[in-house]
Formats: structure tokens, sequence, C-alpha cells
């Protein structure tokens, strides 16, 4: 990595932006209270809680006391997809979900398997998105929770979560929307989208890692994963990470200012990016929904290389060849399988994810960048 390097790696995590880690200092500081102490040091610290709890639920249309804190996406939809499945009644014992999944679903979804779940996968077409007709079909009185990414974390393709949320409660279902990668990026209201739990990761929007939230619609029942005190209304027991939870309020408010003047910005430069590319790589393959997708991601497949060597070949680039959960691995992405690619082709894959550090500089230089190195991949 150069002194200089463009990141371009903003799905994987984001850097904890200025006013983030201004409003934390304080709780890190003097204002070190317990929120669960009655004194005015821990009173203070419960309201900063509460004060964050809104901005949370204000960003994505929700009420404050649906919001549960967590440590991060992962536990989110571990709490979501495994608490669900514990108070679901006998006769259902169906999980519905996709074929390009992040892990933090997959994975709980694969562990109830040996609790007596079968697991349903629905196939997604060639731009990663999913069947809604196979959904029609697996989406039954058997159902106990349907669970699906909201955006691909490798591809930026939206998922037609409204469509599977009135599918799964016309048939008594819950819906889990994992919106880890989507929120701050795309408008997430819950209520539009009409599902009953909801992921959210602090360390994608610009908050510190080891923080999360989850969505719980009122009326919803989870199973908590772990036992303890009553913090956070008995559902995540624990006392609260005060700085952290914060930090990812001061986000969620920075977000929700900037969410469509920022969206604007980064679909222009993810374009400037793509034509730059695509004008000095012939062959270059733009994967993905051409207009249901996140606006600051580009996924690619470079013709005739290994993403891994091109990116090896521009260390002045910051950037993945899919989920940083897969970094390198020299497998083909199991996503990229799923859409019908060859797996030798698969393997020219390159993700490059815009942020707030990204202006037309940055995007000048990776691309030269990344050219010349596929370039240099290929010999010429």
């Amino acid at each position: 990595m150069t002194d200089n390097a463009v990141y371009l790696d903003h799905n994987a995590t984001t850097p904890v932006d200025p006013a983030v880690l201004d409003a934390m200092l304080p709780f890190l500081r003097g204002e070190f209270g317990n929120p669960s102490s009655a004194y005015p040091l821990g009173r203070r610290a419960h309201d900063a809680v509460e004060a964050a709890r809104a901005a949370v639920a204000a960003l994505i249309g929700a009420a404050p006391d649906e919001i549960l804190f967590t440590g991060g996406g992962t536990e989110s939809s571990n709490h979501a997809i495994r608490g669900a499945a514990a108070m679901a009644p006998p006769e259902r014992r169906r999980i519905v979900t996709t074929t390009v999944e992040h892990p933090a679903t997959e994975k709980p979804c694969r562990r109830l398997t040996a609790a007596g779940f079968s697991v349903e996968r629905l196939p997604v077409d060639g731009t990663g998105r999913v069947a809604l007709d196979a959904a029609e079909r697996l989406i039954d009185a058997g159902t106990a929770l349907v669970t699906a990414i909201h955006a691909q974390n490798e591809l930026g393709t939206l998922q037609p979560i409204t469509e599977l949320a009135t599918l799964a409660r016309r048939h008594g279902a819950l819906c889990h929307a994992d919106a880890a990668q989507s929120l701050g990026k795309v408008p997430v209201d819950v209520a539009a989208l009409g599902v009953d739990l909801l992921t959210i990761a602090g360390h994608k929007l610009y908050a510190p890692k080891g923080v999360g939230a989850l969505y719980v619609r009122r009326g919803v029942r989870l199973d908590p994963l772990v036992d303890g005190a009553g913090q956070e209304g008995g559902r995540r027991p624990g006392t609260e990470n005060v700085p952290y939870i914060v930090g990812l309020g001061t986000a969620c408010r920075l977000a929700a200012g900037r969410l469509a003047e920022e969206a604007v910005r980064l679909d222009a430069l993810r374009g400037d990016l793509q034509w730059r590319l695509a004008d000095a790589v012939p062959g270059l393959r733009v994967l993905g929904h051409p207009t249901d997708r996140l606006p600051n991601t580009l996924s690619l497949l470079f013709p005739g290389v290994h993403g891994n060597d091109v990116l090896a070949a521009a260390p002045e680039v910051m950037a993945s060849t899919g989920s940083a959960c897969h970094a390198g691995d020299p497998q083909p992405s199991a996503v990229l399988l799923a859409m019908g690619i060859p797996p030798a082709e698969a393997l020219g894959a390159v993700r490059l994810s815009l942020g707030r550090l990204t202006g037309p500089a940055e995007v000048e230089r990776a691309a030269a960048a990344l050219a010349a190195a596929w370039r240099s991949c290929r010999g010429g």
C-alpha cells in the first residue's frame, strides 16, 4: 500500500466520521457512567443511549422502542434468525432465504437445520436479484421466517424486500432484512419495506466497528441469545457500550441529513469510474442490476485474469475481489456462481465501493492504476 492509496472498499468498512468521534469522546472520558445507575452520571449515560436510539429509529422510520442495540451486524442477524426460529410454533419449520446471502445470514440458517428446520434458498437471476416466482412457490403456511439481504454486498443489487415481506405476511411468517450494506446509501424505511426485523451495522455507516442494532417490530417476540440482567428490555442483557452507541446514533443523524445528496454524488462518481475502466479494458463486464442497485458499488469482471492479481498489481488502490469476509480466498465467489457465471470468469471479479473519501481525483487515479494493472497481468 502506498501513502496516497485510493480507498475503494467502503462496503468492507468505513472510516469513523470525525463528528462521530467527537460525539463519542466525552463518554470515553468524564461521562463514563453506567446507564443503569440512578445518580446524575448514570442518568446522563442513559439519556445519551436513548437519544441514540431515537436517531437510529428516525433513520429507518421506526419507533425508538423498536431498536435493540447489539455488538454489530452479525449479532443482529443471528438474533433475528435464531431468535425468531426459537419462538416459531411447531407447525412452522421452514426458513426461506436466498443463494446470495452474507455468512451472517447463511450460517445461522444452516445451523437451524440441526434443530429440525428445513432451509429453502431462493435462486437469483443474472443480475443477482431474487426470482419472485420461486418465492411464491416456497413461502407457505409452514414458513417461520423469510430472511434476505437488502443490498447484496458484493454486487450492490437491491433485493425485492417489499415483495418478499408481502408474501411472508400473507402466510403468517416473519420477514427479516439485512440492511447492513444499504443503510445510509439508499432510503430504508421499515414500514415501506414491510419487514418485522432489520439488521444495522455501525461500521458500514461511518460509526465504529463493534456496534450495531436490530429493528424489532412491536409485537414480535425474540428468544434472547444470552441471559443476564434487564438491559435492552431484557432482550440483549449486558451493560450498554455507551460511547459506541452514541457514535452509531450520531452516524445515523449524519446519514439522514446527507442521504439524497450523497447518493447523487456517488452515483455520478461510480458512473465515471465505470466509463473510464470500460474504455481502457476491452471486454470488461459490469455485474449487478442496472438500476436497482447501491449508488456506490461497482462490481466488475476483468477478462482473462484473476481479480486478486489485478489488485496486487495496483497497490495504490485498496479494493477487494468480493466480500471482505472472504478476502484472500482463491475460490470463485459463491454469489457469482449462483448468478450462473462460470468459475473461470468469476475469478476475475473486483469490487470497487466508493464513499465519503472518494472524489473525482481518486476515481481518475484508481481507473488509471487498475487499467494498467490489467494490462500488466495480460502481459501487455
